[in-house]
């Protein structure tokens, strides 16, 4: 695993089966356990906002206040600024940003968040302690992560027990941690939080529409995103291999008693 903390790749890259399930993602599919703590003047610093679906619902919530998207990965921010112009969220900004080092001063938001970023992170608990140094006083820090190793699934298939078994493998040979969900909580208390309220939610796919969009997407990940291209590169499978990890998933996918669910672990970090 890399040690330096700007070695560490995002295995999974930009490709449009992972914006698939990237612009899926709304505030209440995704950051359900912050809303009901969101007030119309606050001033929202969204990290890792991708292309933006989840910001501009943030943005819609305070009307009164403005909203600041920061992905470190500047060519996915165009679509970030489209959703917010499609909504005519005018109180939004949008720039490239590293979660590790935030181009903030200290106390500039009332509200930072970040969903499914710790995990890909060389260093979460120094994020953790930059999301607090820029949160004012009274504020909060929201985040939210999947938890790989509790993802479950019927029935049973031996291609996505491989799939796992690569990913968190992949995952942590690029500097990440992907069952950051169960780990929250200690590094919030690492990071120097003292009132720390943990939750956690999922995700469920069950329906014929439902298993045939999952399946379909990660189907396509397994042989053409950036982490298709980690997992060869890094001699873990060959091409062959994650053609047959991807025909598992469609296999999944089509059957009609199909279940698959994604357990989030979720933080409320008062600052």
């Amino acid at each position: 695993m890399p040690t330096d903390p700007a070695a560490v790749v995002y295995t999974h890259g930009h490709h449009e089966s992972v914006l698939r399930s990237h612009t899926w993602r709304t505030a209440a599919n995704s950051a359900g356990y912050l809303l009901s703590s969101l007030e119309p003047h606050h001033r929202v610093l969204d990290v890792g906002c991708g292309p933006g679906t989840i910001t501009a619902d943030l943005a819609a919530l305070v009307p009164q206040g403005h909203v600041t998207g920061i992905d470190s990965a500047g060519d996915i921010l165009a679509a970030a600024r489209s959703a917010a112009a499609e909504r005519s969220l005018t109180h939004t900004t949008f720039r490239t940003g590293d979660a590790q080092a935030l181009p903030f001063p200290d106390a500039s938001f009332d509200v930072v968040h970040a969903h499914q970023v710790l995990q890909h992170l060389g260093d979460p608990v120094g994020a953790l302690r930059e999301m607090r140094r820029v949160c004012a006083p009274g504020g909060l820090v929201a985040v939210r992560d999947a938890d790989y190793a509790a993802m479950t699934w019927h029935p049973a298939n031996p291609g996505l027990d491989r799939w796992l078994g690569l990913y968190r493998s992949v995952a942590r040979a690029s500097g990440g941690e992907p069952d950051a969900g169960r780990r929250l909580r200690a590094w919030a208390l690492e990071a120097g939080f003292t009132e720390v309220t943990a939750t956690a939610s999922a995700w469920c796919y069950a329906d014929e529409e439902e298993r045939a969009w999952w399946g379909g997407l990660w189907a396509d990940r397994t042989t053409a995103s950036g982490h298709a291209e980690r997992t060869a590169g890094l001699g873990y499978a060959d091409r062959a291999e994650l053609e047959r990890i991807a025909a598992a998933w469609r296999q999944w996918a089509a059957a009609p008693d199909g279940w698959f669910a994604v357990l989030h672990g979720e933080l409320l970090c008062r600052a």
